[in-house]
């Protein structure tokens, strides 16, 4: 299943391979977990005392409204605010802002800001699929899957091709949730000196992008 309708045989670009990926993801928390005790930690250490000094609310909201990359939020969440959320709680009012903005990005693009949204991915260079109740689903787990489109643009692409809300909401979230748990895990592990949590973080990492991977090759060849 191709989502621009494209025949699936024809020559691309080459992909690099999901162990790849993997790889340079391991490489570069090792690096960072290396150099994690240096100076430099101060400033940042300085950044999250502000953070955490504004609290909760405010950070996660802007987590649900403000279009950056996931990580951006999730990476220094656990280290700002589990002595107040716990763990488990900064990963569920990461979860909560992920679906928050997910719905926001969708009917902005579906109903109130269309028009310019059109004109945005069009410049983006991304095509948007068709859709019909058959394949809706298969087109949102192949969009979603697909790495490198930050996670806004994919929600303004699988609204503007009419996507059911329902479907779209379940499969965006339940692909961002280990990325999400990955990244607050990993944070907290790297500035707690934590190496089961960093190790926990980079496995879950991987085991998503293997996931992804093989997912995303299935719905791409169809049924049998």
């Amino acid at each position: 299943m191709v989502p621009n309708g494209e025949d699936s045989t024809s020559p691309g670009p080459r992909r690099v391979p999901a162990w790849a990926w993997a790889g340079a993801v391991v490489g570069v928390g090792i690096v960072v977990a290396l150099i994690a005790g240096a100076e430099w930690r101060t400033p940042i250490e300085r950044g999250l005392a502000v953070v955490r000094a504004a609290g909760p609310g405010w950070y996660f909201l802007a987590m649900a409204v403000v279009p950056l990359p996931l990580a951006w939020f999730t990476v220094p969440a656990g280290e700002a605010f589990a002595a107040q959320l716990t763990l488990g709680g900064v990963v569920a009012a990461a979860l909560a802002s992920v679906a928050v903005q997910q719905a926001l990005s969708y009917w902005a693009a579906r109903a109130w800001l269309r028009p310019a949204v059109e004109r945005w991915v069009r410049r983006r260079g991304q095509q948007v699929p068709s859709v019909t109740p058959e394949n809706a689903l298969g087109i949102a787990l192949i969009v979603r899957l697909t790495p490198g489109p930050p996670m806004i643009l994919g929600s303004c692409v699988l609204a503007l091709a009419g996507v059911p809300f329902g479907p779209y909401l379940v499969v965006s979230w339940l692909v961002a949730l280990p990325w999400v748990c990955a990244g607050v895990m990993l944070g907290r592990g790297l500035f707690a000196g934590n190496a089961a949590l960093v190790a926990s973080g980079l496995g879950l990492i991987i085991a998503a992008a293997i996931a992804a991977r093989l997912i995303r090759r299935r719905q791409r060849r169809g049924p049998p």
